[in-house]
């Protein structure tokens, strides 16, 4: 057996209402079991929503706002995700619970949060923060808290014109600029396993090492690709696939299928990917906004994918 790291395995999921958010919930839920994982769920609202009433600012600030009745941007959803972990198990009605504030200059309602801990440790945080919008949100929370894993729905902030205009949505945003692993969750299905992307490098052996670690502790089973883009290099194909096999082996961890497909390495992992749960990618750019914007091969398949992906860092 892996053990996914020796300090608390922090997990920051991004909650907007979709399916898709709340797939990525009970995802992280599958990753957090067997080791001590924390999860916060994470609702990002606009600035001063118009929330300027007399008395609403003191009230909600010693009021838990998912129980109070108050109807307020995101609690809803917030109260959903925590009614969804104590549906499949992950957490119970019996934790201890406490509440934060934090008054925001300019803003009648503010930041709040909901803290609730087991017996054992391990916990789940509610927050409702305010932001100029949920990638700025998003990633200062992250630096704040230091998580591990981001998992957010492809949906988020993804309009009509945003697609037409080839903007980037919140979660490719987040994608290209958060410090640590991110998930970009579309149709997440638990238990279709994990596609890793091997290209030779250094980075994406560390990232199949990372990888394995989550994908073990979830039981989700581990199929490797490496692609070759004539067929004059299938032979480097089928080496890193070697160089995978021989590590995770290593580890305990089995292999259950390999692909070395010759062609273009975004249309394949993207072809391919999307019989798996989710594709698996290493970020090689230091640079990753000019990456994201000039093209790359993870983040096209990041763009591009019918179904879920994991940027590893």
């Amino acid at each position: 057996m892996v053990e996914l790291t020796s300090h608390t395995f922090r997990i920051l999921v991004g909650v907007d209402g979709s399916q898709e958010s709340y797939r990525g919930l009970s995802y992280a839920s599958k990753l957090g079991l067997g080791v001590r994982a924390n999860i916060d769920l994470l609702y990002v609202r606009p600035l001063d929503q118009g929330l300027n009433s007399g008395g609403l600012q003191v009230r909600v600030a010693r009021e838990n706002i998912v129980d109070s009745g108050l109807d307020l941007p995101g609690v809803s959803f917030l109260k959903k995700g925590r009614d969804l972990l104590v549906e499949i198990g992950h957490m119970s009605k019996e934790w201890e619970e406490s509440f934060t504030h934090n008054d925001i200059q300019g803003d009648p309602l503010g930041n709040h949060i909901i803290k609730y801990k087991s017996a054992r440790g391990r916990g789940i945080q509610l927050t409702l923060l305010a932001a100029e919008n949920s990638e700025t949100g998003i990633l200062d929370h992250q630096e704040t808290k230091n998580h591990d894993l981001i998992i957010m729905g492809a949906s988020m902030q993804r309009k009509t014109i945003t697609k037409f205009l080839g903007i980037a949505s919140a979660a490719l945003k987040v994608a290209v600029h958060a410090p640590c692993s991110v998930i970009v969750a579309r149709e997440l299905e638990i238990g279709n396993g994990h596609l890793v992307c091997l290209d030779g490098t250094k980075s994406s052996l560390e990232a199949l090492k990372k990888d394995a670690m989550l994908a073990n502790n979830c039981q989700c089973p581990i199929s490797l690709i490496s692609v070759a883009r004539e067929e004059s290099n299938l032979n480097n194909a089928k080496e890193n696939i070697k160089q995978g096999i021989e590590l995770l082996d290593k580890m305990g961890i089995d292999v259950k299928d390999t692909f070395t497909p010759v062609g273009d390495p975004v249309t394949e992992i993207i072809e391919i990917g999307q019989h798996f749960s989710l594709i698996a990618m290493a970020d090689t750019s230091h640079k990753g906004v000019r990456r994201f914007f000039m093209g790359g091969v993870a983040f096209n398949v990041l763009e591009h994918a019918k179904n879920s992906v994991m940027i590893i860092r």
